[in-house]
C-alpha cells in the first residue's frame, strides 16, 4: 500500500494501514505538533568580548505529534476488536511507517514515524454501548520535515550534439533534422519551504558520473567506471553510495564532491547538471533523480 492511499477526506490521518478520522471508528478532536515548527538546536555562540552572541546553525529536533480526544465508536459488543486493532496498527516498532495527515481541502502531507504512546481509558461502561472517550496516540518523526505525497522523478542524459541537416541526401520540404541532442540539464522544483534530500542514481556505461547544482557549484562525483547495466544508488539523506544494490562505493567520492547529506534541494527550483570525465558520452548513460517536496 503506497503512504496516504486511504486518505480521501478532511481530518483523515493515515499511520501505516490505519484509518481514522470521518467515516472510520475512530474519531478524533485535536492535532498538536503537526503544524508546530520543531524544536532547534543551536549552535549560536556567546561573545567572550562583547554584547550578544555568534549565530550558529539552527538544527531541528525530531517531530513529535500527538493526536488527542480520540473518541472510538463500534456496534455494542465489538469494542474490543477495534482496541486490539488499534493496539496492533500502533505496536511497539524498530521502524517508522508513513504518517498522512489532511487537515483541509488542501493535499495531505506525509512525515514517517513510530508511535510512542497510545493511551485507551477502559470502562465497562463505555465497552458494553460501544463508546469510549478521551483516547490518545503519540508518535515521533526522527525526520521532523513533512513531504509531499508525490514524488517527483527526472532524469538526463550525457550531452550530445544535435546530428542536423544531412547535406550529403537529397533535401526535401518539411526538413528532417535529425534526433534531438541531449544538454545533460535537469531542474528540480522544491515546492516547500525545507531542503529536500534528493536520491540520484547513475547507470553506466560512464566514468566519472556527476551531478552539479549549476547555482552553487556544488557536486557529487564519483571516481569509478560503471559499464552498461550497472547502477549507482547515492541516497542523500542517508549519505550512502550503493553501486547495484549491495556494495559501498562511497570511498570513490572524489575531492570536488560535497558530503552527501550536504547535496539538498532548497525551496523553489534547483538546476542540475550531468557529466562525466572526459572521452566519456555513451548516450545510454543516464542521471535520475528522485525527490518530494519537503516542508517545515
Amino acid at each position: 500500500m503506497a503512504p496516504g492511499d486511504l486518505v480521501a477526506r478532511p481530518g483523515h490521518v493515515q499511520f501505516g494501514e490505519l484509518l481514522l478520522g470521518p467515516h472510520t471508528a475512530y474519531g478524533w478532536q485535536s492535532l498538536t505538533g503537526w503544524e508546530d515548527s520543531p524544536a532547534l538546536d543551536s549552535g549560536t555562540v556567546s561573545r567572550s568580548a562583547a554584547h550578544g552572541a555568534y549565530p550558529g546553525r539552527l538544527l531541528a529536533q525530531p517531530r513529535t505529534i500527538t493526536l488527542d480526544g480520540i473518541v472510538v465508536r463500534t456496534e455494542p459488543g465489538l469494542m474490543g476488536a477495534a482496541v486490539r486493532q488499534l493496539a496492533a496498527a500502533t505496536a511497539v516498532r524498530d521502524d517508522e511507517l508513513p504518517l498522512v495527515i489532511r487537515l483541509d481541502s488542501a493535499p495531505p502531507l506525509l512525515s514517517w514515524a513510530r508511535c510512542l504512546r497510545r493511551a485507551i481509558p477502559v470502562g465497562t461502561g463505555g465497552y458494553g454501548v460501544g463508546v469510549v472517550q478521551g483516547a490518545a496516540l503519540q508518535w515521533e518523526a526522527t525526520d521532523p520535515r513533512r513531504y509531499s505525497l508525490d514524488e517527483r522523478h527526472i532524469e538526463t542524459r550525457l550531452p550530445q550534439a544535435e546530428p542536423g541537416l544531412d547535406w550529403t541526401g537529397t533535401l526535401a520540404w518539411p526538413l528532417n533534422w535529425g534526433a534531438p541532442g541531449a544538454s545533460g540539464a535537469m531542474t528540480a522544483l522544491n515546492e516547500g519551504d525545507a531542503p529536500a534530500h534528493p536520491t540520484l542514481v547513475f547507470r553506466g556505461p560512464v566514468e566519472r558520473p556527476s551531478l552539479t547544482n549549476i547555482v552553487t557549484g556544488e557536486a557529487v562525483e564519483y571516481d569509478l567506471v560503471l559499464a552498461d547495466g550497472d547502477e549507482l544508488l547515492v541516497d542523500t539523506a542517508n549519505g550512502t553510495v550503493t553501486l547495484n544494490g549491495s556494495a559501498s562505493r562511497l570511498y570513490t567520492a572524489t575531492a570536488r564532491s560535497v558530503p552527501e547529506q550536504a547535496f539538498t534541494f532548497p525551496p523553489g527550483t534547483t538546476d542540475l547538471a550531468f557529466r562525466a570525465a572526459p572521452g566519456s558520452s555513451d548516450p545510454r548513460a543516464s542521471a535520475a533523480v528522485r525527490f518530494r517536496s519537503a516542508y517545515w
